[in-house]
């Protein structure tokens, strides 16, 4: 199964699409801030949630279940990212989920904390802290999750990501 992560496209959704159209992905994750009522979001296998940015009356996190594993859902604001992973990893925890996907501060992260893979793409539109806008894509097979990086070109960003079990 092949999973697109993407966050704070910050009303992008043009490139929202090309990045879709370029991965065809089986599912698409928006960790929030898309910035535009959700009518124009893509009409693809979706899990959305609400960024601080964002207007549209979607869940603040949700979760998620493919491949056989539980994704927790959020943008982070209220969790501190931008300070620790740690309060995000312990929501996870109490969510039930192996994977928890998250945004908010447009920084690419993958750490996996004892048996909770903490993951955020980036950002899609405006990068800080790191030299180009980011997605993850994740290949699923027999609960082993690659994640890797992309600039919106496509291109990989070997630096980051890695291969984890569950």
């Amino acid at each position: 199964m092949k999973v697109l992560l993407v966050s704070d496209s910050h009303g992008k959704g043009n490139l929202l699409n090309q990045i879709i159209e370029r991965v065809i992905p089986d599912h698409v994750i928006h960790c929030g801030d898309f910035c535009t009522d959700r009518d124009e979001l893509p009409p693809v296998s979706l899990t959305i949630v609400k960024g601080n940015c964002d207007w549209e009356d979607v869940p603040e996190e949700d979760i998620w279940e493919g491949a056989g594993l539980r994704f927790y859902v959020t943008h982070g604001h209220n969790l501190r990212v931008k300070t620790s992973p740690l309060p995000i990893k312990y929501r996870g925890e109490e969510m039930g989920a192996q994977i928890v996907c998250f945004g908010h501060s447009h920084f690419p992260f993958c750490e996996k904390i004892d048996d909770v893979l903490l993951i955020n793409p980036g950002s899609i539109s405006y990068p800080r802290g790191f030299a180009y806008p980011t997605f993850a894509c994740l290949e699923i097979v027999n609960k082993q999750v690659k994640v890797t990086y992309h600039q919106i070109d496509g291109k990989e960003i070997h630096e980051r990501g890695g291969i984890f079990s569950f």
